[in-house]
């Protein structure tokens, strides 16, 4: 097939060194990503190769340079996000879903959305009363939602945040761990502490807990009460069983969320144990103000090893073709 160069004006020094990064190692990225050879003249950067990749390119590049206006950095991982929509012809607006604040956490670092599918999954929860955010380690799920229910608790939407998890490994039955309460249940709710703590600070944290704001609890302690105007995080859902499921699920109050995260790929259930996540999922579907977002692959934000490893993993369990 023939060979197509495409030219991206980069127009300042500024926008080009952003773009190059250092030792224009930003170049070689993109380069291997869209299987490309990028040459700078001036503040002009030439992409040569076969004409869809080198339109991918320039596609990439314009989108890189357009982030770089609102301020967001040029890295890897958003290279290599940014270059997996171009292939698609998907990065129309790609730079206004990656500069909206969600949130800001306590040293006064702005929570942004990375991913499209990030972005989808922050206005389902904005929009509707049930929301199941399902997909891979490192997409944002658990992370997004507490940042979502932080706003909300400060900005008086709802009186209190509640964060549960399942804890699989000692059947609900934590008693036979030595220590009190809080000791027997942080190892399956450290993640929870951690997200809470980077948004509000280590004392303002210990405030709102002592005020009754803040409950972080496993699931089994759920069971018989009636959640008025909270905001209800249950996260790792994949590990509840459909009557766990149930009876979360039935505890809403008036004025209150619930989100639901889980990664229906690492379900540490009992063998013959039906998760309850993946029968929610496919029998709320069709009720108004429940919405269902599945992240994938290319939503996570973690060291770009991680998609690595988690296309690996999808590509290994999907069937084998008989003979």
């Amino acid at each position: 097939m023939a060979k197509k160069t495409a030219d991206v004006d980069c127009l300042t020094v500024d926008r080009l060194s952003a773009l190059l990064g250092v030792y224009d190692e930003n170049l070689a990225v993109i380069e291997k990503e869209l299987g490309v050879k990028a040459q700078v003249d001036g503040a002009v950067v030439k992409v040569t190769g076969e004409e869809k990749d080198a339109s991918a390119a320039a596609a990439t590049i314009e989108k890189l340079l357009d982030l770089y206006d609102e301020g967001e950095p040029i890295d890897k991982g958003r290279i290599i996000y940014v270059a997996g929509l171009a292939k698609d012809g998907n990065t129309d607006g790609i730079e206004k879903v990656m500069s909206g604040v969600i949130a800001v956490t306590s040293s006064g670092k702005p929570v942004k959305c990375k991913t499209v599918g990030q972005k989808k999954y922050v206005d389902a929860i904005r929009k509707n009363t049930v929301v199941f955010g399902v997909g891979p380690a490192g997409t944002g799920k658990t992370y997004l939602a507490v940042a979502l229910a932080v706003s909300a608790v400060k900005s008086h939407e709802v009186e209190k945040i509640i964060l549960t998890r399942p804890a699989v490994e000692a059947g609900e039955k934590l008693g036979f761990l030595p220590g009190d309460l809080q000791s027997k249940v942080d190892p399956y709710l450290r993640p929870l502490f951690d997200a809470l703590q980077e948004m509000l600070g280590l004392e303002a944290y210990h405030k709102y807990v002592e005020k009754g704001a803040i409950e972080i609890a496993p699931l089994a302690y759920m069971r018989g009460r009636t959640l008025n105007n909270s905001f209800i995080i249950l996260d790792e859902a994949q590990n509840t069983t459909r009557e766990q499921m149930k009876m979360f699920l039935t505890r809403m109050g008036e004025g209150s969320k619930m989100v639901v995260t889980g990664d229906l790929t690492q379900t540490d259930l009992p063998e013959g144990k039906k998760s309850g996540l993946k029968h929610a999922v496919s029998i709320l579907g069709g009720i108004d103000m429940i919405e269902t977002v599945n992240l994938t692959h290319r939503d996570v934000v973690r060291h770009p090893l991680v998609t690595e490893i988690i296309k690996a993993y999808e590509q290994s369990e999907k069937p084998k073709p008989k003979d």
